[in-house]
């Protein structure tokens, strides 16, 4: 019951193409609604980040929440991205597979990049205005544009784009990789041989979670922070990030190669909830000396973070896999729907995010309530516009590999919806 009890991750890679990974699905459509929500949080923890703007209402759960959440969303969103990406090289070969990434990736990258940079400065100069107590909205969005002149200098500075710019690297060494190690039918064979030996080693090792855990650590310990670092400032890569993400990356293209395994990596167990317990515990209780550098005890609790973290990471990524497996793994049309849609909401959410954060930011009202209404109406404009603009135009062929038919905008009309418009191919990551 708790492994991933979808037939298709042990079906011949035939069956597998022709049917969706429900499971994956819902997976890959929380990992980034889980990214909306992180990101609407941030104004509303009580010690100043650098943020846009700070909420007048703050709260230490939200601290508690950002920290948790940021330590697996993107890992998680990698290692599927790896897994998906190997079922379509299969599928359709390297070359293809090459170029399809360089339409979905590059396309929303260069043309997002120059659309979104210049709300989300807007949103960063509202949000200073704010902090003066006096607001102009135009003067900001004019700012906003005047931004773009300043090209190269903070390229990345505020965005998030950065997540596509990454995925683009690693997708290239990892097929640059695939070619190098495949040169013979016998070097390919060799080395598929002791790859697949080695992953169901880790998936067979009752302490597999530690022996992903430990090289994690590793990495920590070379980022400016204690947890990962965002690498939004510069297009020369941030080398522990890549190499994590890479790594995550790697994984879930193996996973994709031994899709059985999977389920061992996924299974919800009492051990596995208690190390993410301990694991949370303990980097909350921790980070709290992150800013005391003076602490006696200031190297033995950031390597003691560093440890707790990876552990918490990598329980928490299987986790989620785990129970998402269990409990998504039926066809669901609004699972489908939100997957498919998902993509696109994760592009155009952050210059809504910051807006409204700016707007409620004086609200006399309960951080949870401004939190609730901050997320719910983003994700409610990210869909209406992915629905409206998107997903049966040529922007939705080139983000999800199809144009489908629109299903939220006749639902709120009252017009029957076509029974297949949210049963289209899985889009590969």
């Amino acid at each position: 019951m708790n492994s991933m009890p979808t037939a298709a991750l042990r079906s011949p890679d035939t069956v597998l193409d022709a049917v969706r990974l429900d499971a994956l699905d819902a997976t890959r459509a929380f990992a980034l609604l889980l990214g909306v929500v992180f990101h609407a949080s941030l104004s509303f923890v009580p010690v100043f980040m650098g943020w846009a703007v700070q909420d007048v209402s703050t709260s230490p759960w939200v601290t508690g929440f950002t920290t948790v959440s940021h330590s697996f969303r993107m890992e998680l969103f990698f290692l599927l991205a790896g897994f998906l990406a190997r079922n379509t090289v299969q599928r359709r070969g390297a070359r293809e597979f090459l170029r399809t990434r360089l339409i979905r990736m590059g396309i929303p990258f260069l043309f997002g990049w120059f659309l979104l940079r210049p709300l989300l400065v807007s949103g960063w100069i509202v949000g200073s205005m704010g902090l003066r107590g006096t607001v102009d909205v135009p003067g900001a969005l004019w700012g906003g544009v005047l931004s773009l002149s300043n090209l190269p200098i903070g390229l990345y500075t505020g965005t998030h784009l950065w997540f596509l710019y990454y995925l683009a690297l690693i997708t290239g060494i990892a097929v640059g990789v695939r070619w190098l190690l495949s040169g013979t039918a016998a070097g390919r064979e060799s080395w598929s041989r002791r790859a697949d030996a080695m992953m169901a080693w880790i998936a067979s090792t009752p302490g597999s979670i530690l022996w992903l855990a430990i090289p994690t650590a590793v990495l920590l310990g070379f980022m400016q922070g204690w947890s990962v670092d965002t690498p939004d400032r510069s297009l020369r890569p941030h080398l522990p990030v890549l190499l994590l993400y890479g790594g995550c990356f790697g994984l879930g293209w193996m996973l994709g190669r031994q899709r059985d395994l999977l389920a061992r990596f996924a299974k919800v167990t009492p051990m596995r909830i208690l190390i993410a317990c301990l694991g949370i515990g303990a980097v909350l209780w921790l980070g709290a000396l992150e800013r005391d550098p003076a602490h006696p005890r200031y190297l033995a609790a950031h390597v003691g973070y560093a440890m707790a973290y990876a552990l918490t990471l990598w329980s928490l990524v299987f986790l989620t896999l785990g129970i998402f497996g269990k409990w998504c793994s039926r066809p669901n049309a609004a699972v489908r729907y939100v997957a498919d849609s998902s993509y696109w909401m994760y592009l155009i959410h952050l210059p809504i995010v910051l807006w409204l954060q700016v707007a409620v930011a004086e609200w006399a009202l309960h951080w949870s309530l401004k939190l609730t209404f901050v997320s719910v109406v983003t994700v409610g404009m990210a869909l209406l516009t992915y629905d409206l603009g998107v997903r049966s135009t040529r922007i939705g062929q080139i983000l999800n590999g199809r144009r489908r038919d629109r299903v939220l905008i006749p639902w709120l009309l009252g017009r029957r919806v076509p029974r297949t418009a949210a049963c289209g191919p899985l889009p590969c990551g």
